[in-house]
């Protein structure tokens, strides 16, 4: 049995500074083993290059150089399964307690779950903290007590509740002294657990001011830099949502605000109806008889359906892993609505390739965009693909910077008639639903 430890597990927070289980842990009295589990679970099936994976690993190298550097502590970095890694874990060191940030998918709850039983059992204790979001769960709710599902006075209650809330922030960094002192720590590289660099970057984010202030104004218009790129700095938690809303708090616009209120929406959808990953939120949207054509998906998929916002859109996704937000909204409507391709298919493509994936906005915005989701479009909302180009991208500049051949012989004809395949979906969708 090895030194007397707790232990942290690093997981969607990593970051030493603002960090709520970090502190706990830090201020629970053993030295803290920090750990992170490249988890086998999740990472089966992804591509080889993921460049999610490549800046998990480069981000996981910054924080164990930190760590040596500072306080001769580093970071223990495992790939497996997270109960096998625990059980090794738990014959290696004598170990106390096990401090995490909680996490709502619905994998994750139950990984956590079954952890938890197990450590358990070992007499080892097992404390999860709330981190990624300012509400969680049952905090934000009608006032009897159900969830709300749809957004508008989810985010007028949740204004009203964060107003009567101080915005805590947790000195982690200030405690690092309490890290074990250890050198010698695991620390795989990308290709020991099959994987290898990718050629694209996370870029960093932009929470400046005036970023802020104008973003209303700027945020629809793909070719303009008006977005922050926040996202996936959400998901991995390099930035704390607390220090991320009180740059949004010092502006006066709340368009921004409300954005991250938005995420928080999702996910309290995603607790309370963990089924909406899998089923439509209105039931009845399952009946649809969705035509699910594998090549027209494909056309889709590779940008090359004729409806140049369409394309440009999917090919900025596929070389950047990045796509804008009025462009999603338009991407995902063209599949469910003029293709009559299941959200299902559409939300796992994304899932594939989106830098800032997360479960509870992607599964959400897919339903909205459907019309079968929370708070979702009425399924008679079809977005007409050469009006959006009018009104977001007049002049063709994020069009042509996405689709060189755009106005030559070698860009192809419209795949579907826009008219003839919105009455093809009202006919559907009517059917299905009536």
């Amino acid at each position: 049995m090895g030194k007397s430890v707790n232990i942290f597990w690093f997981r969607r927070d990593l970051r030493l500074e603002d960090n709520r289980g970090l502190c706990e842990a830090l201020g629970a009295g053993r030295p803290v083993l920090p750990i992170f589990i490249f988890d086998s679970e999740i990472l089966d099936g992804l591509p080889a290059d993921d460049p999610r994976v490549t800046f998990l690993h480069d981000r996981l190298q910054e924080l164990r150089s930190r760590m040596q550097e500072n306080q001769g502590s580093s970071l223990a970095i495992y790939h497996g399964k997270p109960l096998e890694i625990f059980k090794e874990l738990a014959s290696d060191w004598d170990v106390g307690q096990v401090f995490t940030n909680r996490d709502y998918e619905p994998y994750a709850r139950d990984r956590d779950e079954q952890v938890g039983q197990w450590l358990s059992e070992q007499g080892i204790e097992f404390h999860t903290f709330k981190d990624q979001v300012i509400f969680e769960k049952d905090e934000v709710v009608k006032d009897d007590g159900d969830p709300y599902v749809v957004y508008t006075p989810y985010m007028k209650k949740w204004k009203q509740v964060f107003r009567d809330t101080p915005l805590a922030t947790f000195d982690s960094a200030g405690q690092l002294g309490n890290l074990i002192a250890h050198s010698r720590l695991p620390n795989p590289d990308l290709a020991d657990f099959g994987f290898e660099r990718s050629a694209i970057p996370v870029p960093d984010y932009d929470m400046g001011g005036k970023l802020i202030d104008a973003y209303e104004d700027n945020r629809n218009y793909p070719a303009r830099e008006g977005t922050s790129r926040l996202g996936p700095h959400l998901r991995f938690g390099t930035i704390s949502i607390r220090q991320a809303l009180g740059k949004a708090l010092e502006s006066s616009n709340e368009t921004f605000w409300n954005e991250l209120i938005w995420r928080e929406f999702f996910m309290q959808i995603l607790w309370h109806f963990p089924r909406t990953v899998h089923e439509a939120f209105r039931k009845e949207y399952d009946r649809i008889a969705w035509r699910n054509d594998e090549s027209e998906f494909e056309k889709w998929r590779e940008g090359r359906t004729g409806f140049a916002l369409v394309d440009a859109g999917m090919r900025q996704l596929n070389a950047s892993g990045y796509m804008h937000n009025r462009v999603r909204m338009l991407t995902a409507s063209f599949l469910c609505k003029h293709l009559l391709i299941d959200w299902r298919w559409g939300e796992a493509y994304f899932a594939e390739k989106l830098l800032d994936y997360e479960m509870a906005s992607n599964v959400g915005n897919w339903q909205w965009a459907a019309g079968s989701g929370v708070d979702a479009a009425p399924y008679f909302r079809i977005f007409n693909p050469m009006t959006q180009v009018d009104k977001f991208d007049k002049d063709k500049s994020y069009i042509r910077e996405w689709i060189p051949e755009y106005g030559t012989e070698d860009y192809p004809e419209k795949m579907v008639d826009h008219k003839a395949a919105r009455e093809r979906c009202l006919k559907t969708y009517k059917a299905a639903l009536d």
